[in-house]
């Protein structure tokens, strides 16, 4: 059976490693082997699986090397929690150079060196935030994920930056076989929370694949630098992470998305209530100045 590979996407800050790495502990635990690919310079796409701060880069290690032809596989690949193998690309220092060209250079290595020729059922890419463009965008330009999950939330940032993800797949689905495989709600609180992201994916054409509810032992497992499955396997959220992994293994549905205008968005979150009506002379108001009109 062909290896899974798949690409996890989101506004920075929504919580995208977190999320995957507790989906992949999720997989874990039903027997899956699987291997993470962190592609984010920060390197943190895997600590809560190896019990650490960071793991050491492919470019970090190439650097020391010489080269990275100079490296073996096992000097960049780490096993963790559950059999799970871990890879984090790394960047150049900040400031200097491309981040996206440690992506291509980490999958290109790992090509080469038969790591996706093992008894491998998932792959992930955890990408750097929002980006879909240059070396961030190798693991849906190449045809190297086929399926494309989004993590979101209510929040208007969130919801913007999912759109602007699926134009990127859009653009690379033409000529390839990557295809949005659903959202992933990873819960704010906001207001009408779930209705709202299933009717963005509704719009989108896709699904949203689960609702993870916000839970202060996330929190909890990762000041020990643990997924939640490992750290309290009998808890709730544990549950919701193997749910979300057990719909990952059965999902058949992978789109082409619909992105919507910016238009349609902001009608969309009218609808929820998350902006007030169409209004122009609001914008660059106050609190203050929108206090003094409505006493004026």
């Amino acid at each position: 059976m062909a290896i899974r590979q798949c690409a996890i996407y989101g506004k920075g800050g929504i919580g995208k490693s977190t999320t995957t790495q507790n989906l992949v502990a999720g997989l874990a635990s039903l027997g899956k082997q699987i291997m993470i690919v962190g592609c984010d310079p920060k390197a943190d796409a895997t600590r809560l699986i190896l019990h650490t701060k960071t793991q050491e880069t492919v470019m970090h290690l190439a650097a020391d090397a010489g080269s990275v032809e100079d490296l073996e596989l096992e000097d960049v690949l780490r096993t963790g929690f559950g059999n799970v193998r871990c890879v984090e690309s790394g960047g150049p220092e900040p400031g200097v150079g491309c981040a996206g060209r440690g992506v291509i250079t980490a999958i290109n290595f790992l090509e080469e060196e038969g790591a996706y020729e093992d008894e491998l059922d998932f792959v992930f890419y955890d990408v750097l935030g929002d980006v879909v463009c240059g070396g961030f965008a190798m693991p849906i330009r190449e045809n190297k994920a086929q399926e494309i999950y989004i993590v979101v939330s209510g929040e208007m940032m969130a919801m913007y930056a999912a759109n602007n993800i699926c134009k990127g797949i859009v653009k690379y689905a033409t000529s390839g076989s990557v295809r949005l495989a659903g959202l992933i709600c990873n819960s704010r609180k906001t207001d009408r929370e779930a209705e709202l992201i299933s009717a963005l994916a509704a719009k989108l054409g896709t699904q949203m694949i689960h609702f993870v509810p916000r839970d202060n032992v996330v929190q909890r497992a990762e000041i020990r630098r643990m997924t939640v499955i490992e750290y309290d396997p009998k808890c709730n959220q544990a549950d919701e992470y193997r749910a979300l992994a057990q719909k990952i293994v059965d999902n058949k549905m992978l789109v082409v998305p619909k992105p919507l205008t910016m238009d349609e968005l902001e009608e969309l979150m009218m609808e929820f209530g998350l902006m007030d009506e169409d209004d122009e002379t609001i914008v660059g108001q106050t609190a203050a100045q929108e206090s003094a009109g409505a006493t004026a």
